[in-house]
């Protein structure tokens, strides 16, 4: 397992990190029987499997670190999900504590995959840059990608090896840490908010810099497996 997990501003260490998490689903497929006995099959694009995994909060801050994941759960909002590899947007579906102690409460939680960030787009009718301009474009609802936008405007920015592909690429990463940065002070003020109506306004702003997240991560990754 990586020594690397994130979901939304929580970063798991230690007994937190599960030993493994498993991947994958299923594809969605509509079969039309023939009579005969032939088959004629529809596949109608991927349904993927929840993402589940376990482990243990340890140290001081156990109960209020698992307290913070069953808030997220409340609120129900879109968080990015990643390690090694891989990248989603999530919703916790569900999340499973045990207070064992003041400095030891495992947990166990599910999440339903709203989006596979790291799923490349690939055609053949639309250019490298269309792509991934529609993708900053998108996320323009919840950072900034006015630098990153331009930097993909001069000739050769989807194309590895050239100064403009340089640009293009370092762009995108400064607005990804905006984006995380956004995301983490949101998720900050929501953990600290006074009332309900600042818990709200938090709870906009973290969403908004999630969906955001999630766009300039397949932006990133679709420039990353650019090929020329």
């Amino acid at each position: 397992m990586s020594e690397f997990l994130l979901l939304g501003p929580v970063t798991f260490h230690g007994f937190e990190l599960p030993a493994r998490i498993g991947f994958g689903g299923a594809q969605m497929l509509a079969v039309h029987r023939l009579p005969g006995g032939a088959r004629v099959i529809d596949a109608m694009g991927p349904d993927d499997a929840p993402i589940l995994w376990s482990g243990a909060f340890a140290g001081p801050d156990a109960a209020d670190r698992a307290r913070t994941l069953d808030l997220l759960r409340e609120q129900g909002l879109p968080l990015p999900l990643a390690w090694g590899g891989f990248a989603y947007l999530v919703v916790i579906a569900g999340f499973e504590a045990r207070y064992e102690r003041p400095n030891w409460v495992p947990y166990r939680i599910a999440c339903t995959v709203l989006l596979d960030e790291m799923q490349a787009v690939e055609t053949l009718l639309v250019p490298l840059a269309t792509t991934v301009l529609a993708d900053l474009g998108a996320a323009a609802a919840g950072t900034d990608t006015g630098a990153a936008q331009a930097a993909l405007a001069p000739p050769g920015a989807a194309t590895p090896g050239t100064a403009a592909y340089g640009a293009a690429v370092a762009a995108v990463g400064a607005a990804q840490g905006t984006a995380a940065a956004a995301m983490a002070g949101a998720g900050t003020a929501l953990m600290a908010a006074p009332d309900p109506a600042t818990a709200a306004t938090a709870a906009g702003q973290l969403a908004q810099a999630a969906d955001a997240s999630g766009f300039l991560a397949r932006a990133a990754a679709n420039l990353a497996n650019a090929t020329g």
